[in-house]
């Protein structure tokens, strides 16, 4: 799928991570698996970049390990090699900025007057999102295409 960025000192804290390092490729296992994320694939780590290969069921499966791991403190990139048995339409990135909310979010993606579709925007990204009015600057979100 290639490569993504992501903001290392911001996400989540696990056990084991540092900004100048991810957690170990274990720890990070647990963090997909607590997301109910499959956390059969394979994960290697060298220094802040996290390298994943295996297999995911669909597209949005793909970007939600790829975000899972990329949204911990220490991930400056994540490389993924993830074979996609169902194929969609990629998702738009998104790192959220001081002041961002997902209505503003929402408006900015999907048209002026579009905010209340920031729903959409937190069922796409649980996880890190649990509460719509604790989004964190430099998580990177998922915006899923307008249907």
């Amino acid at each position: 799928m290639g490569l993504f960025s992501f903001i290392k000192d911001a996400g989540a804290k696990i056990f084991g991570s540092s900004p100048a390092k991810a957690a170990t490729a274990d720890e990070l296992q647990k963090e997909l698996a607590g997301h109910g994320l499959p956390s059969d694939v394979a994960i290697s780590i060298d220094g802040d970049k996290v390298k994943v290969s295996g297999k995911a069921v669909s597209t949005e499966q793909a970007e939600k390990i790829i975000l899972a791991l990329g949204n911990t403190t220490g991930v400056a990139s994540v490389e993924s090699d993830l074979a996609v048995t169902k194929e969609a339409a990629a998702a738009v990135f998104y790192t959220v900025k001081k002041g961002d909310t997902l209505w503003k979010i929402a408006e900015e993606h999907y048209g002026k007057g579009q905010g209340a579709k920031y729903t959409e925007i937190v069922k796409a990204n649980t996880p890190p999102v649990k509460n719509p009015d604790l989004i964190q600057p430099g998580w990177v979100l998922r915006i899923p295409a307008q249907a």
